[in-house]
């Protein structure tokens, strides 16, 4: 047997820490908070995501009563970038949620599938992507979703043989 230890590195700021450019990106997924169709969970994701022109483009959660029909605000935010300026590769992805209560103390991660997206857009644009997750306790940053999702599913498996 061999055994692998995997670390990631996520520093974590203050409001007042963090750089002008990145309380911009958690300001707009704040937000898109408001977008958030949310009525069975009362759980409201706003994401936001800087593209390499600057634009901002945001995204929120989209409920269903069919739950699997809904999509998270990551995925939201990331293809709408991607369908309104294909060409644009994403630079920074900031999250923030909040329930009935406000914002919540601790950031909350990208889902599974959120972050296997942010990979093939990583992989797509052959850049990192800085991810920025807001919590009133702090704001987590990584600097690219290897942080988050160190053993990432690639095209390169699908050759192998």
């Amino acid at each position: 047997m061999k055994e692998y230890t995997i670390q990631s590195t996520v520093c974590v700021y203050s409001w007042d820490e963090l750089a002008e450019e990145d309380q911009i990106l958690v300001q707009a997924a704040k937000d898109a908070t408001n977008g958030s169709y949310a009525p069975y969970s009362s759980f409201y994701v706003g994401a936001a995501v800087r593209l390499g022109n600057g634009t901002i483009v945001m995204g929120s959660n989209q409920e269903n009563v069919a739950f699997p029909s809904g999509l998270c605000a990551e995925r939201t935010a990331l293809f709408a970038a991607n369908a309104q300026y294909p060409d644009q590769p994403v630079l920074a992805l900031a999250v923030a949620a909040r329930n009935k209560d406000g914002f919540l103390s601790q950031p909350i991660p990208p889902c599974g599938g959120c972050c296997q997206v942010i990979s093939e857009v990583e992989r797509r644009f052959h850049q990192p992507i800085r991810i920025v997750l807001y919590g009133t306790d702090g704001t987590h940053v990584a600097h690219s979703i290897a942080a988050l999702l160190p053993l990432q599913f690639s095209d390169k498996f699908l050759t192998v043989s």
